[in-house]
């Protein structure tokens, strides 16, 4: 048949279906490029860890190198986290909405993708021409650190088209390529005379791209270059620099390294052995199989490091076999997403990790802080589930040669906390170098379960995809951050606790009523990066302990991950399940009653010592 016999609709399918095979040679060509980036940048700290204690020697540049490489990283792995729930999209919004809207939504939040991908690649470009000199350990142009990036936004904005065409949106997705084209173009064009501080529309206007579901960072970015017509200080080579200056640190490597460590775990069924050695230990009480969940979340901390990662794993492991026990499946669900707050809060900790990023408080201290915090939080849903659940038959009783013999074959997993968190106090090694020994030791012990080359590459896909969304969240709040540095937002929070006495009752309730107000809408990583600088130099005026203070901004947080309408566990939670977010809401706050009490058990401990 000839090309012009082809009736419209022919063609239209046509058209979808070639895009739907590029768009996934494309992904499949990113996933391979990401893993590939993650395994180097592994090998690369290791190799410098085995060079120092090994031969007293190292790599020059090995540090920077580790750098450059994170931002490759994230270039290549955030177009792939662009249409997955990574993308931290607040879509409970755009559903109470009626249908008929549905489209012009998807529109406009598509507008802030593409004026993101536009920032980053026009913004990078600019950058680079502008940017000599050469890097004094690697030897190379300065300039491609800022490519990296200016390459991932022209990334974003083709994924974006493949994507929309594939699902027949043709022009929806030309409408949000001219609209934001547009609206990059104007931007620098739009002066306005108002008094307000330029981070107040900053805020507004992010307020919107997370209302319409658009990606949190597209919004952050867009956002930050939106105010420039409302008096911001930071031009469009300043808002990419910097996202970048931002990600270019060599302590949140440390990331994608504990990532790769919880996905390799679980893959290689040594993550088993944990909730195995949790039934054998509380399996026979009252809910027993509920306090084996919440045991193996707390064990489970040790390895990944990510609450998101925990929910998935005790979603599709302990749901079916809670719900067979007599549990509704409601409360089952809401048990597991409960207990895996702990993730972030019993070490290591990627919370904790962009804490200290953004603060520069010790890692070190924060995780033995973390530990305190994580205990108590465990006792209080303990108590919780020990009051709330009632005529599940427990498991039965193990004896003392089963409760030895879990014991043991769990010693692998356990292995790992040890080399984390012992590793990190005492000094050994740096966060980040712990993180790689962690990602390598699990590693080992795939290759020891037998795990396939397949599985391996979906491990590290994984991991380098989830890093790259975490990265790319890090780096587009810089820009947010600088603005509300410049704003002095920190001395009016220091002004509200000063006219409220300037106790550390004051300051601790401040805190908490603004943690508490933000992290509804907010993503936790968000959130820290944006308030955790702003609020800390308040505490410490104050006499608060600011590592306790900082321990407090993650709990506080992390409660979020159970509230309406962000409530990132209850969506992972029931996504897996396929149990309605609402019901799991309703069925969840016993436990956020019990985790609110520990953090107010927090708050009074760090005001009385």
């Amino acid at each position: 048949m000839a090309a012009s016999e082809f009736h419209p609709g022919q063609q239209e399918t046509t058209g979808r279906g070639l895009a739907a095979r590029i768009l996934k040679a494309s992904e499949a060509v990113l996933g391979v490029a990401a893993a590939s980036v993650l395994a180097v940048l592994l090998c690369t700290v290791l190799a410098t860890v085995c060079m120092r204690y090994f031969f007293a020697a190292g790599f020059i540049g090995a540090e920077d190198l580790g750098i450059w490489l994170h931002v490759l990283l994230i270039a290549l792995g955030a177009p792939l986290s662009l249409n997955s729930a990574l993308a931290m999209r607040l879509d409970v919004f755009v559903k109470m909405m009626p249908e008929r809207v549905h489209p012009a939504i998807e529109v406009a939040a598509d507008v802030f993708t593409v004026l993101s991908g536009l920032i980053l690649s026009f913004g990078g470009s600019e950058i680079m021409a502008m940017l000599g000199g050469i890097s004094p350990t690697l030897g190379v142009p300065e300039w491609i650190r800022f490519g990296f990036l200016g390459a991932g936004g022209a990334l974003i904005l083709v994924v974006l088209l493949l994507q929309r065409i594939a699902e027949g949106k043709i022009r929806p997705v030309l409408s949000s390529l001219a609209m934001g084209a547009a609206l990059y173009a104007s931007i620098p064009l739009v002066s306005t005379e108002i008094d307000w501080p330029p981070s107040i529309f900053l805020g507004l206007i992010a307020a919107i791209g997370l209302v319409l579901a658009a990606p949190l960072p597209h919004a952050f970015l867009a956002a930050a270059y939106v105010v420039i017509a409302f008096g911001s200080s930071l031009p469009e080579p300043a808002i990419v620099s910097s996202t970048v200056t931002g990600i270019s640190k060599f302590l949140l490597l440390a990331i994608p390294f504990f990532l790769l460590a919880g996905g390799l775990l679980t893959a290689s069924g040594v993550a088993n052995q944990l909730v195995r050695f949790a039934a054998a230990m509380v399996g026979h009480r009252r809910a027993g199989l509920a306090q084996t969940t919440l045991l193996t979340s707390v064990l489970f901390s040790g390895a990944s490091g990510s609450s998101v990662a925990n929910a998935a794993f005790g979603a599709s492991t302990f749901q079916p076999e809670l719900v067979r026990h007599g549990y509704p499946p409601a409360k089952a669900a809401a048990i597991i997403a409960a207990t895996s707050v702990l993730d972030n809060v019993i070490p290591p900790s990627i919370a904790f990790l962009i804490l200290a990023t953004a603060t520069n408080l010790s890692v070190g201290s924060l995780l033995v802080g973390g530990f305190f915090a994580g205990g108590l939080m465990a006792i209080c849903l303990a108590v919780a589930i020990h009051l709330t659940v009632r005529d599940q038959s427990p498991l039965p009783l193990a004896t003392s040669a089963q409760r030895w013999q879990s014991a043991v074959q769990a010693i692998p997993a356990f292995g790992l906390g040890v080399i984390v968190v012992v590793g990190i106090r005492i000094g050994i090694v740096t966060t980040t170098e712990a993180a790689a020994l962690a990602a390598f030791y699990t590693f080992l012990l795939a290759i020891g379960a037998r795990l396939g080359v397949c599985s391996l590459y979906a491990a590290f896909r994984q991991a380098a995809v989830e890093a790259a969304a975490i990265g790319l969240l890090i780096g587009t709040a810089g820009p947010f951050a600088f603005l509300l540095a410049v704003d002095d937002v920190s001395g009016l929070i220091s002004g509200l606790t000063t006219a409220l006495g300037g106790s550390a009752l004051a300051v601790i309730l401040l805190s908490n009523i603004i943690l508490l107000v933000v992290g509804l809408v907010l993503d936790i990583g968000a959130a820290i990066l944006l308030f955790g600088p702003i609020l800390l130099p308040a505490a410490v005026a104050a006499g608060i302990d600011p590592i306790h203070f900082g321990v407090i901004i993650v709990v506080n947080l992390m409660v979020h991950g159970l509230t309406p309408p962000l409530g990132m566990l209850i969506f992972v939670v029931s996504g897996v399940t396929r149990i309605p977010a609402s019901a799991l809401f309703k069925a969840v706050v016993p436990y956020l009653l019990a985790l609110l009490v520990s953090l107010a058990i927090l708050c009074v401990w760090a005001i009385i010592f």
